[in-house]
C-alpha cells in the first residue's frame, strides 16, 4: 500500500492525498452512521485526466476504488468496506462551473459541484435547474447522478437520469470516455451515457456532465394543505394538475407525526395551524402572472371537500418556513433515533391502495409499529418509516425489521412498484436487489459490470 500512496500523491500532489487518520474519519461513515469502515488513503483529483490516472494506478495495485461524493448517501454506497485496503477517490476538488449555454438550455459542470452551485449559475444565466432535494447544500452533482437523486421537483421534470445531456466518465481501466454532447436528439448508437446513472460508481467514475435547462419558473406561490387522510393527497393532485394546468411545482405529502419531530427536534421550527391535521400537503405552483391561481384552486378544492385547511405563503420568508420544514425532515430523524427506511414508489394510479393495505399489514404485523411517513406524491415516492418499540433487544430489532421489511417489499412489488425508488442500493439493499430483481434482468446487470469492470475494482460490494 505504501507504493500505492506514493504514486498516488505523486499523481494528485500532497494536497490531493491524505493518510491522516482524522481527515479520512469523516469519509469513512455514512450520515447516518449506519455504515463505517476504514481506508489507509484518500485521493483528490483535481482534474479528469487525475482521476484516470488514479484509476490506472489502483488497477495495476489490484486495489479497489470507493468514489465518494459529498457523502450524503442514506445506502452505504459511498463508505469503503473494513478491509483497510480500498482507496477513498474524492471529487470534491472537481468543484467548476465549465460552460453555461443559456440559448442552448443547457450547463456543463464538474462532478464535484455542489448541488447549489449548479442551482446558482444556471439561475444567473436566467435558466432553472430543477434537481432540488434537502442535502443540495452539501451533495455534489456525481453522486446525484451515480443515485440518479430524485427530490421534490419530479413530477414535473423527472429525475436526475432526465435532466441528463451528456457524461465525462472514467472507466476501470483508466479510460476517458467523453460524451458531453448538449443534444436533445442523437440516435448514433447506443445511448452509453445512461448507463452510469443510477450505477452508484460501479461501472465507471463520472467527472462530467452536461445538464438540461429550463426556463425560470418566476414567481412561485407555496402552500400548506390539511388533509384528512394520505390517499386523499393523490386525489387533490390529479384535480389540481386540471385546475393548475400542470403548473405544479412540487408536491410533498408529509403524515403530523413527522411534522411533531421536526418541530421538536428542529430549533424555531414551528407549524402555521392552530389545529393539526392527519396529512399535509406541502406544494409550490410556477404562477406565471396569475396571482391568486393557487388561492381560487385550493379554495374550490375546500369547497369540493377535499382538504380541510390550507395556508398559502404571504412572502418569500413564509414560503421559506414552510420548506425548511420538509427540509428538516432527514435531521430531525436522525435525531429521533434508528427506524426501518423504505424509499419505496409505486405508480400514482395504486398510491393510495398501497396505503391503505400498507396500514393494514403494519396493524397485523405489529400493533405497537409507529409510521412515520413523507414522500413526493407527484412521481409515486414515499419514504415509509417504520418505529419499533425502544426496549426492544437489538437482536429482536433487526429479527423484526427484516420481517416487516419483506412483507412491505412484497406489497410494493404486487402493486407494481419498487424498493429503492430514489437513494439508490449500495450496501443496505443488496439482498432486496437480489430478490426483486433476479433473472434476467439481474444477470444482465451482472454481465455489464464484469464487462466493464472485469477484476471489480470499482465501488465492489455495492448492490451486488
Amino acid at each position: 500500500m505504501t507504493a500505492l500512496t506514493e504514486e498516488l500523491e505523486r499523481i494528485v500532489g500532497p494536497r490531493g492525498c491524505t493518510t491522516d487518520p482524522d481527515e479520512l474519519q469523516p469519509h469513512l461513515i455514512e450520515w447516518r452512521g449506519a455504515y463505517e469502515g476504514r481506508a489507509a488513503v484518500m485521493a483528490s483529483p483535481a482534474s479528469t485526466e487525475e482521476v484516470a490516472s488514479v484509476v490506472e494506478a489502483c488497477s495495476k495495485a489490484g486495489a479497489a476504488i470507493v468514489p465518494q461524493g459529498g457523502n450524503t448517501g442514506l445506502c452505504g454506497g459511498a463508505v469503503p468496506d473494513e478491509s483497510g485496503k480500498q482507496v477513498i477517490l474524492s471529487l470534491h476538488r472537481m468543484n467548476r462551473v465549465r460552460n453555461v449555454d443559456a440559448e442552448n438550455f443547457s450547463i456543463e459542470v464538474d462532478a464535484g459541484c455542489v448541488l447549489t452551485s449548479v442551482q446558482e449559475a444556471a439561475r444567473s444565466a436566467g435558466r432553472f435547474f430543477p434537481l432540488s432535494l434537502s442535502a443540495e447544500g452539501t451533495c455534489q452533482i456525481g453522486g446525484n447522478l451515480a443515485t440518479n437523486a430524485g427530490g421534490i421537483n419530479v413530477g414535473r421534470y423527472g429525475t436526475a437520469r432526465n435532466l441528463v445531456l451528456g457524461l465525462e466518465v472514467v472507466l476501470a481501466n483508466g479510460a476517458i470516455l467523453s460524451s458531453l454532447r448538449a443534444l436533445r436528439k442523437d440516435t448514433a448508437g447506443y445511448d452509453l451515457k445512461q448507463l452510469f446513472v443510477g450505477s452508484e460508481g460501479t461501472l465507471g467514475i463520472i467527472t462530467g456532465a452536461t445538464l438540461r435547462l429550463f426556463p425560470d419558473p418566476g414567481e412561485v406561490s407555496t402552500a400548506l394543505v390539511g388533509l384528512p387522510s394520505a390517499g386523499a393527497a393523490v386525489a387533490l393532485l390529479g384535480s389540481l394538475r386540471s385546475r393548475l394546468d400542470d403548473r405544479i411545482e412540487s408536491f410533498e405529502l408529509i403524515s403530523q407525526r413527522v411534522l411533531d419531530l421536526v418541530v421538536q427536534h428542529i430549533p424555531d421550527a414551528s407549524l402555521p395551524f392552530g389545529d393539526g391535521y392527519p396529512w399535509y400537503v406541502l406544494m409550490d405552483t410556477a404562477l406565471r402572472g396569475e396571482g391568486g391561481l393557487l388561492e381560487d384552486a385550493l379554495m374550490s378544492e375546500a369547497e369540493d371537500g377535499r382538504i380541510l385547511d390550507a395556508i398559502v405563503a404571504k412572502n418569500a420568508g413564509e414560503a421559506e418556513r414552510f420548506w425548511r420544514l420538509r427540509h428538516s425532515i432527514a435531521e430531525a430523524e436522525r435525531q429521533e433515533g434508528k427506524a426501518l427506511k423504505h424509499d419505496i414508489s409505486v405508480p400514482l394510479s395504486r398510491m393510495q391502495s398501497f396505503l391503505e393495505r400498507g396500514d393494514q399489514l403494519l396493524a397485523e404485523l405489529r400493533p405497537d409499529l409507529e409510521l412515520v411517513a413523507f414522500g413526493h406524491v407527484g412521481d409515486g415516492n414515499l419514504h415509509y418509516n417504520v418505529v419499533l418499540p425502544r426496549d426492544l433487544p437489538e437482536e429482536e430489532w433487526q429479527a423484526e425489521g427484516r420481517r416487516i421489511t419483506g412483507a412491505l417489499y412484497d406489497l410494493v412489488d404486487e402493486l407494481g412498484g419498487s424498493f429503492s425508488a430514489e437513494h439508490g442500493v449500495g450496501q443496505a439493499k443488496k439482498a432486496w436487489l437480489a430478490t426483486y430483481r433476479a433473472g434476467t434482468e439481474l444477470e444482465l446487470m451482472k454481465t455489464l459490470k464484469k464487462t466493464l469492470d472485469p477484476a471489480n475494482i470499482l465501488n465492489p460490494g455495492k448492490l451486488f
